[in-house]
């Protein structure tokens, strides 16, 4: 479903793969993430995107505009999971409500893998 907002000149329409690549660019930013992942359900391989393919790491699931939203993400070796999953939610929920003005009912991180930066 997509989000829509009414307002005194007409209606605005926001696509769910928009919130997802700005989601996805959000989350990518955050310290600690390396990317984001896309898991082959049959194999059960990850695999790290690139910035181009955000949008598949990041689901996302909007009724009565408000949004769910799904993260798999890779994060850094040596990190606390759970302070980069609190700033990932704390950024992406801000970021991602001034951006398309609904409000963010869920949102759901799947560690997907761990990765060395050098």
């Amino acid at each position: 479903m997509k989000g829509l907002m009414n307002t005194q000149l007409g209606a605005v329409v926001i696509d769910p793969d928009v919130i997802a690549q700005y989601a996805g660019s959000v989350a990518i930013e955050c310290f600690g993430i390396v990317g984001m992942a896309m898991v082959n359900v049959k194999d059960g391989l990850v695999k790290l995107l690139m910035r181009d393919n955000l949008t598949r790491g990041v689901n996302v699931a909007i009724r009565d505009n408000r949004i769910t939203l799904n993260f798999h993400v890779i994060v850094s070796y040596g990190v606390s999971i759970s302070a980069v999953a609190d700033n990932l939610i704390s950024n992406v929920k801000y970021k991602v409500e001034a951006f398309t003005g609904m409000t963010i009912e869920k949102i759901n991180i799947f560690v997907e893998g761990v990765r060395v930066i050098d």
